[in-house]
């Protein structure tokens, strides 16, 4: 069993920044390729950022300049710093690990005021 489990989120003003965490735990054959989405209500599911087993990002338009992915790799754990935060940033932010199959998260609330 993989278990994969979201914690950061909360309530922030626009113009702030939250640190969003994702721990990984369980039979993890080989941790891949580790990714954000997030959903918003009434919206799609959307792929926010993502980072590769060797630490390379890529980044959705709206994250570039003001979201930063990041790993440890010891720890089994992705990060997504946030800053500059909006109110269309306004979303539940999921986890996805690639390990032999793919494993999502249960979710974080972000929510930004204006």
């Amino acid at each position: 069993q993989v278990q994969v489990v979201e914690s950061g989120g909360g309530l922030v003003q626009t113009g702030g920044s939250l640190r969003l965490s994702c721990a990984a735990s369980g039979s993890l054959f080989r941790l891949n390729a580790m990714a954000w989405y997030r959903q918003a209500p009434g919206k799609q599911r959307e792929w926010v950022a993502a980072i590769t087993a060797g630490g390379a990002p890529n980044y959705a338009d709206s994250a570039k300049g003001r979201f930063t992915i990041s790993r440890d790799n010891a720890k089994n754990t992705v990060y997504l710093q946030m800053n500059s935060l909006k109110p269309e940033d306004t979303a539940v932010y999921y986890c996805r690990i690639i390990t032999g199959r793919e494993y999502w998260g249960q979710g974080t609330q972000v929510t930004v005021s204006s």
